[in-house]
């Protein structure tokens, strides 16, 4: 296995830009997605869209199948307990969202504290923000250093005894620093404080075995992972899922209705209210096979490769200021934040656009990153496996022509 066999099951890679070749380095913002994952929509949306949980005829039998056993896919991927331990939503942002507001309503009261990182996006900081406005309730930060890294030290010194919940990102969007989540949850559970991760980037770098690493929450987004739009996952503890109250009320969350009253379904149906993305859901399924085929040696030694050479460009370029600086090659995933001297992120973009390349530039829902740094935006590569040394050496040679003609 090789890339070039990886790229022949991602059809958007023939795409022409401007008449030259796309090279889709934005890929922390969104992947593409496999034949694999077209297909089973296309399946799905053309031969069986119907209504899940609801009908007894064909249709939403066969929807609902493919609904509920995607469920016993993603439990097996993450290593959770039971299948009752996974919601599906709408994204990682939905995901955090439902536990701000279901776990809040539940165990954070007025002067408890909630504990989020200083680089975190912006959905891991505005939902904890509404709670504690809502609860009168106070967010503290954990800050990070000139390189990006947390200080485990200072998380310690955060926890109090009215610390209810840490919130952590386990791969910046803008760093691309692995941070060391299972020390961060050891420390947050011998002061017996529950941990949610935002796994929107981790879980293509590396995934995660949330009983290994012992967290509370795991919150994750499809389309980050090659599946379809619109799905999300929310991993959770039983003991916190079934104390929490739902986030949302209608069809299929509840037990039983009458006017004098409502009981709810039991965990993870009381979570998901309202009609699915039964179509979307299951696009989970080969994208993790695809996952797990990327995951081949040859492969991951040739992105290393390519994350080496790139790293190595970007830093021998006194123009260039990197921000998240890795102690060690594999702390790093294949992500690069980087300024311009002299140059705006956003003219950079554009030009690189008109050479066929996708990058990113802006504040990357990270105002906070941003500040911490000093800047207004930065320009962000992130690589995916399918991508080539071929195609790193290009966006080098353009972005020196593209400098070039900004200075």
């Amino acid at each position: 296995m090789n890339v070039r066999n990886i790229r022949e099951h991602f059809p958007i890679l023939n795409t022409k830009v401007y008449g030259k070749n796309l090279v889709y380095f934005d890929n922390a913002a969104t992947s593409q997605r496999p034949d694999t994952v077209i297909e089973k929509w296309n399946w799905l949306t053309s031969e069986y869209n119907a209504n899940i949980h609801r009908g007894v005829h064909r249709l939403a039998e066969v929807a609902t199948d493919e609904y509920e056993t995607t469920r016993d896919v993603v439990r097996d991927f993450l290593n959770a307990e039971s299948r009752e331990e996974i919601v599906f939503t709408s994204g990682t942002t939905a995901s955090i969202n439902l536990v701000a507001f279901s776990f809040g309503e539940a165990f954070v009261k007025e002067g408890d504290e909630i504990i989020v990182s200083e680089a975190e996006h912006h959905s891991n900081i505005v939902p904890w923000q509404m709670l504690c406005s809502r609860k009168n309730a106070v967010l503290k930060v954990l800050r990070v250093d000139d390189n990006g890294y947390f200080n485990l030290d200072e998380l310690e010194s955060l926890i109090t005894d009215r610390t209810r919940i840490v919130a952590v990102t386990q791969i910046s969007n803008v760093l691309g620093i692995v941070n060391p989540v299972g020390d961060i949850v050891r420390i947050c559970h011998e002061h017996n404080v529950p941990v949610l991760i935002d796994g929107a980037q981790g879980v293509v770098h590396g995934g995660i075995d949330v009983r290994k690493v012992d967290c509370d929450f795991y919150a994750f987004s499809g389309h980050k992972m090659y599946a379809a739009t619109g799905v999300g996952v929310l991993y959770g503890k039983r003991k916190w899922l079934d104390a929490m109250p739902p986030y949302m009320g209608g069809g299929e969350m509840i037990s039983s209705v009458k006017f004098s009253g409502t009981t709810y379904a039991d965990t993870p149906e009381k979570f998901e209210a309202g009609t699915q993305n039964f179509a979307s859901v299951p696009t989970l399924k080969p994208a993790i096979e695809m996952l797990k085929m990327m995951e081949d040696d040859e492969i991951q030694s040739e992105l290393n490769s390519v994350k080496e050479y790139l790293y190595k460009e970007l830093t021998g370029n006194h123009n260039i200021t990197l921000y998240g600086v890795p102690r060690g090659t594999f702390s790093k995933i294949p992500l690069f934040s980087f300024s311009v001297k002299g140059v705006h992120h956003e003219d950079l973009a554009l030009i690189l656009d008109k050479m066929g390349i996708a990058a990113r530039s802006g504040q990357m829902c990270a105002e906070p990153v941003m500040d911490r740094f000093g800047v207004t935006g930065m320009i962000r590569i992130s690589l995916a496996p399918y991508n080539t040394m071929e195609e790193a050496e290009y966006f080098i040679k353009s972005l020196d022509k593209a400098v070039s003609m900004l200075l």
